[in-house]
């Protein structure tokens, strides 16, 4: 049993954060010893879960529904796998997202060093993109590519 600080502690959550998910209902079996918060691994694991649906961009509301599917039992299996499914496609546009930023920071790092290697901004642009040296220009290509 794990006390309100210390889950605090161990997930980098504000206490009033746990005590809001309390309040919201995602924790029905949380025990409380004279008037003190308990959490068990269970409710660690729901914290889990939270986190990862708050992370992956779902609202409270969406959560609490998640919640009130799992407590419907096995008849929402399919309806729960699909809400992980949609989430996995939101993140894997986010991570395409964060990589092209990623190859666009890794870039301009080249551009920089190498403009202060030269003490000018022109031979460096003289270079792009087809004289690049090949890990660059595939930051560059992969920086500059939009979606559709």
């Amino acid at each position: 049993m794990y006390t309100i600080g210390e889950v605090s502690r161990m997930f980098h959550l504000p206490i009033s954060t746990l005590r809001y998910y309390d309040k919201e209902g995602f924790f029905p079996d949380l025990q409380r010893i004279s008037g003190i918060r308990k959490f068990s691994d269970n409710e660690l694991e729901i914290l889990r879960v939270i986190e990862c649906l708050k992370k992956s961009g779902l609202e409270i509301k969406e959560m609490k529904q998640f919640f009130v599917w799992c407590k419907q039992g096995s008849k929402t299996y399919q309806i729960r796998k699909e809400l992980f499914e949609k989430q996995e496609k939101i993140i894997e546009e986010k991570i395409t997202d964060l990589n092209k930023i990623l190859n666009m920071v890794k870039y301009k790092q080249w551009y920089y060093d190498e403009a202060i290697k030269t003490g000018s901004e022109d031979l460096v642009e003289q270079q792009v993109p087809e004289k690049l040296p090949e890990k660059i220009k595939r930051y560059y290509e992969n920086s500059h590519t939009f979606s559709i």
